[in-house]
């Protein structure tokens, strides 16, 4: 596709972008290199005081970067403002928490005596540039995630984002010389995908980061596996959201609203499939279906739209197939299930609830990536764990009981990278965030996503 700011709330083309060169991307590789040769060498108070600036700036400018986000992916403003405060949050956290997050390990001197070593430490070192593949959804958060915590441990980034949020990904690379960070620190690619695997295959490149598409991560682990280098997926997700007899149905059916149409439905952790026993299932059908007809869907600069539009014709055409297969084998669509009727341009969709899903709907399968939810009724815990874990993915999910047996239950029994229990799920920069299954692998975020492209380093002390 090509690298353009396209307003998906129009569909008008605002700006285009031509992709670097061969010639280019040989020298921002050069700098990337020279870059991390002294940045891996920097203190780490010198390491928190560039990210501290670079969230003092990004605080400043959040409005205008917010606007930006909007204007390329369609996310409702306030939506975009929450996610540049995140992106704040998370760079302050790292600063103030990497030094001690990787902090050299010392283990007591009797476990390993036998090993012949006075003493032993684990150091984590830098490994070099990391080539982080990001996509469109949260073009902010996605980069900053994996920024902050690769330049506080003393890598340095060279990002490929997608190529429809090209004005954000060029702001973050301007967002971390303005900080003050030495030329090569943080660089922007403008090139398309195709330009992936040779970017990659670059002796220079020490690892990769993609947050995406299945498909997308299977070619980079690909390559990446091909050349002996680390990478971390965090793919696709059809989360479950679970709700039994005991929950509190109310704030559960409020919530699941919130949970299913959080960035218009395109989010990998947002809910999707929900899953409520039999019990409670007709109050929460009711307040949920009520909550969904609720929503506002229109102009995403407005202060009162909930919904705004799909960030691609593309990405609608996709949604609108996967509702059209499922009504078609027998699927009942309970609210939404088309274009909104009012919005003539742009690329809507209207908050959807189907239900009578069954196993030979694709979308019983597939993620939809949109305001659309399945609604499932079923009978026992065993069915509801079940059905949970009767998906390719394994992301994250949400269960709402005050029974602690059920609570156990699904913990333990619950294929994914995490249970959030009555309550839908969100990331923090205090809490390792990734997958199971097809859903990716390695982690984000916390102490484990700083540690993930850090060499632990053995460092043994003979007599």
């Amino acid at each position: 596709m090509p690298i353009a700011t396209v307003n998906p709330a129009t569909g008008e083309t605002h700006r285009t972008f031509e992709a670097l060169t061969p010639e280019e991307v040989e020298r921002r590789l050069a700098t990337a290199e020279a870059a991390y040769r002294e940045h891996r060498l920097t203190s780490f108070a010198d390491r928190k005081a560039l990210l501290e600036r670079a969230a003092d700036l990004l605080e400043a400018d959040a409005e205008d970067v917010a606007r930006t986000m909007t204007l390329e992916m369609g996310k409702p403003l306030k939506a975009a403002r929450a996610e540049a405060a995140k992106c704040v949050k998370a760079m302050r956290w790292y600063a103030a928490n990497a030094e001690s997050l990787l902090a050299d390990e010392k283990p007591e001197t009797r476990d390993v005596e036998d090993s012949g070593a006075v003493r032993a430490v684990v150091r984590y070192r830098p490994i070099g540039p990391v080539l982080a593949v990001m996509p469109w959804n949260f073009p902010l958060w996605q980069v900053v995630r994996f920024a902050a915590p690769a330049l506080m441990a003393g890598n340095v980034g060279l990002l490929k984002h997608a190529s429809n949020v090209p004005q954000t990904a060029l702001y973050l690379e301007e967002l971390f010389r303005r900080a003050g960070y030495p030329e090569g620190c943080f660089q922007t690619l403008l090139v398309g995908s195709g330009a992936v695997e040779g970017i990659l295959r670059d002796a220079r490149v020490a690892a990769a980061t993609l947050t995406g598409s299945e498909p997308a991560g299977r070619a980079v682990a690909s390559v990446a596996g091909d050349e002996v280098k680390k990478t971390v997926l965090e793919l696709g997700g059809s989360d479950p959201y679970v709700v039994l007899p005991s929950a509190d149905v109310d704030k559960a059916a409020k919530t699941a609203v919130t949970a299913r149409v959080q960035n218009n439905g395109q989010s990998c952790i947002a809910a999707k499939r929900f899953i409520v026993h039999a019990d409670v299932h007709d109050a929460f059908r009711d307040r949920f279906v009520a909550g969904m007809r609720e929503l506002t869907v229109g102009d995403p600069m407005s202060e009162d739209t909930d919904v705004g539009p799909l960030s691609s014709e593309q990405g609608r055409k996709d949604l609108e197939e996967l509702v059209d297969d499922a009504v078609a084998k027998g699927a009942t669509v309970l609210c939404g299930g088309s274009r909104p009727d009012q919005q003539d341009r742009g690329w809507f969709y209207t908050p959807t609830v189907l239900t009578d899903i069954t196993e030979e709907m694709r979308i019983h399968r597939e993620e939809a990536f949109g305001p659309v939810a399945t609604l499932y009724r079923v009978e026992s815990l065993d069915e509801a764990v079940a059905l949970a874990n009767d998906t390719p993915f394994g992301l994250s999910s949400n269960v709402w009981t005050r029974d602690e047996d059920d609570i156990a239950r699904c913990v333990r029994d619950i294929q994914a990278g995490g249970v959030f229990l009555n309550g839908m799920t969100a990331s923090h920069p205090g809490l390792p965030f990734g997958g199971a299954k097809r859903s990716g692998y390695g982690r984000e975020l916390a102490g484990e996503g700083i540690r993930e492209f850090c060499n632990a380093t053995t460092v043994w002390y003979g007599g």
